[in-house]
């Protein structure tokens, strides 16, 4: 591979995960609290929300299209300019009278090119920058994917809420938001555009190119695989179900369980302080895994991402007046989250060892997103059966499988640690 241009990943690196993160934000959270100010049913939301993450499921199917035609820029390029489309598409249709079915058309239209957006911009990242910028640039790449979250699930959400209380109607609220959305993935696209450099990439011969089967082959029959797979899927059991219906729990009215409170509020709790709380929980845990290895902190993080759930138990039973409560709740939450999903992802790069590193990753992830997938689209039914409090009980408990697989998971002890010069 040679660059035809050169350009500083200082400006380039953050702007292409800032892009990753926003739209996959928007299409699996923000759709959450935008469907419920519009009088959408826990079970459907739970149910329909939480398959918009397919895509991400089944993305090894065709990233290896992305290794044999195209180049990686003109992928997420295009990918960003269908993502802007499907998000306007959302705006313009979000007060018709099947805007339900409609508006779900164009996430998953987004969904699909968020999943193509991922693989090409990760491909641009490792074939763009050598081995050591690749680790150095490692945190800024993860920092500003974060940034996204805050801006997605803290921004965005507090100017829907904002447009409510303008508008007096939730539907032209979210129409407009929407578009806003739409016209901040388009300035993104043109940043990338302008920032991003332009590779030559080197292609294999076609009769050097592995067979799928082989690719798939390799990855299903590592040592341990049916441990590691069952880890990857049960560590967040719990969390799958809770993030789809805390949103809900902090909208719905008092009288039905919930806490009452607005769109702004959800806003700054869950995707301003949530976010920081969780952006410093991955700090940590990134830091203390590099300094010590996996094996040291993996069961400290599967307590870390698991108990501060109970929270959400006394929230339900208590419903207390004041949002101090809730604010720590969610803020111990989200900072256990993020210094236990250090572990885990740790772990994802551990099962990506080894020959086809980067469609073995791509599988890794893919296993990762059906763990939260095929929990999260039961949660809205559970929650209505069982009411607030209940399931949030009932997320305590599907806890424990985390705690075993954690337990009974094979790694070696040292992988992460960061080797001595």
């Amino acid at each position: 591979m040679t660059q035809t241009s050169t350009k500083n990943p200082w400006f380039w690196v953050p702007s292409l995960y800032l892009t990753e993160s926003v739209p996959y934000v928007i299409i699996i959270t923000v759709s959450v609290i935008m469907y419920k100010s519009l009088g959408v049913s826990n079970a459907d939301i739970g149910l329909y929300t939480s398959f918009l993450y397919l895509p991400w499921v089944i993305k090894p199917i065709w990233s290896p299209i992305l290794e044999l035609f195209g180049n990686k820029k003109k992928w997420f390029l295009s990918m960003q300019l269908i993502l802007a489309f499907a998000f306007l598409g959302v705006g313009l249709t979000t007060g018709t009278s099947h805007f339900f079915i409609i508006t779900l058309a164009f996430f998953w239209m987004g969904a699909f090119a968020s999943a193509t957006n991922d693989i090409a911009s990760d491909g641009m990242y490792l074939i763009a920058l050598k081995p050591d910028q690749q680790s150095f640039f490692v945190g800024m790449r993860s920092t500003f994917y974060r940034v996204g979250m805050i801006t997605g699930q803290g921004l965005i959400v507090i100017i829907a809420g904002n447009l409510e209380t303008h508008f007096g109607d939730p539907a032209k609220a979210w129409s407009w938001t929407m578009i806003i959305v739409a016209g901040l993935m388009l300035m993104l696209t043109l940043v990338n555009y302008f920032t991003t450099p332009n590779v030559i990439e080197e292609r294999v011969a076609r009769a050097d190119q592995p067979s799928f089967g082989k690719v798939f082959s390799t990855f299903f029959t590592k040592k341990n695989i049916g441990l590691s797979l069952g880890f990857v899927l049960l560590y967040r059991l719990g969390e799958s179900q809770l993030v789809k219906m805390a949103s809900p729990f902090f909208l719905d009215e008092r009288t039905e369980g919930g806490l009452g409170l607005s769109v702004t509020d959800v806003g700054f709790l869950y995707g301003t302080l949530g976010v920081i709380s969780l952006l410093a929980g991955g700090i940590l845990g990134g830091i203390l895994i590099s300094r010590d290895g996996l094996g040291k902190w993996m069961m400290p993080m599967v307590i870390a991402i698991n108990v501060p759930n109970i929270g959400y138990v006394f929230l339900a039973w208590l419903q207390p007046e004041s949002m101090v409560f809730a604010g720590g709740v969610v803020l111990i939450e989200q900072l256990g989250y993020g210094f236990g999903f250090a572990a885990y992802m740790v772990f994802l790069i551990y099962l990506a060892e080894g020959l086809f590193k980067t469609a073995h990753y791509a599988l890794a992830t893919g296993f990762m997103a059906m763990g939260m997938m095929l929990p999260g689209m039961l949660s809205g039914y559970m929650q209505q059966w069982l009411g607030y409090p209940g399931f949030f009980v009932w997320v305590v408990l599907a806890t424990i499988p985390g705690f075993v697989m954690a337990y009974v998971v094979k790694y070696p002890r040292e992988f992460g640690r960061k080797l001595e010069s």
